[in-house]
């Protein structure tokens, strides 16, 4: 890939990672319950979802998916029943401020933590649809594919770690700052309509023509 196709989709992916969508929320969610440090493993599972959506474009099951119908509606609706799970989880959330998080045993554990970043965006065929609409616009389909899936990889997943450490930090910022039950307990039924609304949003997605 040449440096100034690269500078493109450098800039690109910052983008991609800013916009506010279910990982977003996800990496907020994690740094509002667990604060930093902890939520952060949420941001690598996210990470993880997106590399592994890259394998299965690079791989031609992501142009399948894109082209079946039904694979399609299978992945979209996991997705959806994924994302109002975690709402509900998330709204139903004990109201614990950080400090009392940091004393006491984390239910949650870190592997759990990724796994749930990675399922949040593995399983999500819009992210499907858009690598497929985008990265081929940057790709020399004369040279080697594999070396450069692995830069646009590797930068999506620069992007990532820096937006959503961004957004965990700030979640966090907001819980050590906060000591009153009842504003734990609104955030944590915002960010579980948040959730929520991901979920419908991702079920009112269709598949392009």
């Amino acid at each position: 890939m040449e440096f100034s196709v690269w500078l493109g989709f450098f800039a690109a992916s910052w983008a991609i990672s800013l916009s506010p969508g279910a990982g977003a929320i996800a990496a907020m969610s994690s740094g509002l319950n667990h604060g930093f440090r902890r939520g952060y493993f949420t941001t690598f599972g996210l990470v993880l979802g997106i590399l592994t959506q890259i394998l299965l474009v690079g791989a031609g099951l992501g142009a399948l998916i894109a082209a079946s119908s039904l694979g399609f509606a299978i992945v979209k609706w996991l997705g959806v029943a994924y994302l109002v799970y975690l709402g509900v989880q998330q709204w139903r959330a004990p109201a614990k401020p950080l400090v009392a998080e940091l004393s006491e045993p984390t239910q949650v554990t870190r592997r759990q933590l990724v796994l749930r970043g990675w399922a949040i965006n593995a399983v999500n065929p819009k992210g499907t649809v858009f690598l497929l609409a985008v990265v081929p616009q940057f790709l020399n389909l004369h040279q080697s594919l594999v070396p450069q899936y692995a830069v646009i990889g590797a930068t999506l997943a620069f992007t990532d770690l820096v937006v959503m450490a961004g957004y965990t930090v700030l979640a966090s910022r907001v819980l050590s700052a906060l000591r009153s039950e009842s504003h734990l307990k609104a955030l944590n039924r915002v960010f579980g309509s948040l959730f929520v609304g991901a979920g419908l949003l991702l079920a009112s997605f269709k598949k392009a023509a």
